[in-house]
């Protein structure tokens, strides 16, 4: 037989991983369910009483804060809502089920930040010509609650924030209000104690600029998933060698990486191999490398020969073209 494909017994193989992946999750719907439900909970009352000592005071940190606070409740919103829409099974339309919708809501995460930061930005350049006199002790005392509850949501999002993408966005945009809440003590400090009421736009613009640089790796990551880039936590280079060193396999070709969701990754390549020998045990050590490699959903296809490839033009003199 010139062509084998393996896409059916790899695919039971990825089914039964997937099974393991989400029994592994099988506790965190609920907890997360908690979790997100506690820390917009705490948000919102902060929303309501920052954003009205800022309007009482005239203070431009507290208002640019509570409304950073207020699209963050918009991003957790979002971030649970495709959380729980990741766990949804799949169908015959959707062979992936809704798992991607964890990417775009890390992708609309970082654009309502940066929104924010064009807001804030442009109302602090406003105050600069109209300084207002402000209360530093409000100030104070606002945003200390501010860095207290801003720190608790944090650690709340803090155990899974290095494996899925969508909770990290979660967990640093707490972990930026605290710090920027802790700006705000500050500059209420300096109000305070020189009446230099020119601080509350700089530290508004600070704030922004803190903002920025916490979104901004969000963005690209999430912008890179949506557009089936490989993600960063995956070296392509180091993939496709391995592959190479598989027992009998000669070249690979369309070899393929991307995002499922902003935890699970997935996989398809042509793996040229000429020899029929222990064709499954080399797809079995071709997924158990990959999930190795942080890969767990692996398409694998063999063929005798590149000539055999479905893909048109993947063979050039006799090479196969990556």
């Amino acid at each position: 037989m010139p062509e084998t494909n393996h896409s059916h017994s790899e695919c039971s193989h990825g089914h039964g991983h997937s099974h393991s992946h989400s029994h592994g999750h099988s506790h965190g719907p609920a907890n997360y369910n908690k979790i997100f439900a506690i820390g917009i909970s705490l948000n919102i009352i902060y929303v309501i009483v920052e954003g009205g000592y800022g309007f009482l005071t005239n203070s431009l940190s507290l208002l640019a804060d509570a409304g950073h606070n207020l699209s963050d409740i918009l991003g957790l919103l979002l971030a649970w809502g495709a959380h729980y829409l990741a766990q949804k099974n799949t169908s015959k339309r959707r062979t992936y089920g809704l798992k991607s919708s964890s990417i775009l809501a890390a992708l609309f995460n970082s654009l309502i930040l940066m929104l924010a930061v064009g807001g804030i930005i442009i109302e602090a350049i406003k105050r600069f010509s109209a300084p207002v006199a402000l209360e530093g002790n409000t100030i104070i005392f606002v945003a200390t609650v501010g860095i207290i509850i801003n720190a608790f949501t944090a650690m709340l999002f803090m155990k899974d924030q290095k494996k899925d993408l969508n909770i990290r966005g979660a967990y640093l945009h707490m972990v930026a209000d605290a710090a920027v809440s802790a700006g705000v003590v500050v500059s209420g400090f300096i109000i305070k104690y020189s009446g230099i009421s020119i601080i509350d736009p700089i530290v508004s613009i600070i704030i922004a600029i803190v903002i920025f640089m916490g979104t901004w790796n969000l963005l690209k990551e999430s912008l890179n998933l949506a557009l089936h880039a490989v993600p960063e936590s995956v070296d392509p280079d180091k993939v496709n060698d391995f592959l190479k060193s598989l027992p009998g396999v000669e070249e690979t070709h369309d070899l393929h990486i991307w995002g499922m969701s902003t935890t699970e990754i997935a996989l398809t390549v042509h793996l040229v191999k000429p020899s029929s020998e222990n064709d499954d045990e080399v797809i079995k050590a071709a997924n158990e490398g990959l999930k190795g490699l942080g890969i767990s959903h692996s398409t694998i296809q063999l063929e005798r020969t590149c000539e055999n490839c479905p893909t048109e033009n993947v063979c050039e003199n006799g090479l196969c073209s990556k």
